[in-house]
């Protein structure tokens, strides 16, 4: 579990195939940029752009994890060498400063805007159908792995659009600063919403499929 705190910014460098065919996934070494790796063993857990990673190789100041292809294609920003949001697993002692995160990417939203408001950024984000009913006004949401407050929900033909207000702080510290209009972004919507959806839905018709 994560908090959407993003605790550093480090950089993909390198990516390496772990197959010969189109369906292998790839190996990331990632610099860990101000991430202190000391305390992180084979097989934790770091959330990269908001994707829970397994760490399978580091040192001192990088790690390696193996993406599967299946994450390839459901995520942005694990493709290429770039910078990315980084975060430690939580352990029990932290204060949750953000909200529940399982760093599990539940779809790609794209920013249609992003541009200065007094002393803070307007980001405004078009996220799919599937997700839209998870959107809330003062609801959470994590964009790219960072925990942030919905400031208004638009439901649209083609999704829902949603603003958040990013102080000056969250922009300077995390890779929310690189966003542009058109710019696709991982979205993880609150775990919360997922359980008083299934909840309600059992409660009524009955236990049932939800996708």
């Amino acid at each position: 579990m994560f908090t959407g705190i993003v605790a550093a910014v480090g950089r993909i460098e390198t990516i390496k195939p772990l197959g010969g065919d189109a369906q292998a996934g790839v190996r990331l070494t990632v610099r860990a940029g101000a991430l202190d790796l000391s305390d992180v063993a084979i097989g934790d857990s770091i959330a990269i752009q908001g994707a829970c990673m397994t760490v399978v190789a580091k040192t001192a100041d990088a790690f390696d994890v193996d993406v599967s292809r299946e994450s390839l294609n459901r995520t942005v920003g694990l493709a290429a060498p770039g910078d990315v949001n980084l975060e430690k697993a939580l352990t029990a002692h932290e204060r949750l400063g953000g909200h529940i995160v399982s760093g599990h990417v539940d779809g790609l939203g794209t920013v249609t805007r992003f541009a200065p408001v007094g002393e803070s950024h307007e980001l405004r984000v078009l996220a799919p159908a599937d997700i839209a009913r998870y959107l809330a006004y003062k609801g959470s949401v994590t964009v790219n792995g960072v925990s942030l407050t919905v400031n208004s929900v638009e439901d649209r033909d083609d999704g829902c659009e949603f603003s958040i207000n990013l102080i000056p702080h969250t922009v300077e510290v995390t890779t929310l600063n690189q966003l542009a209009t058109g710019s696709k972004v991982n979205l993880e919507i609150d775990l919360i919403a997922r359980y008083v959806e299934r909840m309600l839905a059992s409660s009524q018709d009955g236990y049932k499929s939800l996708k």
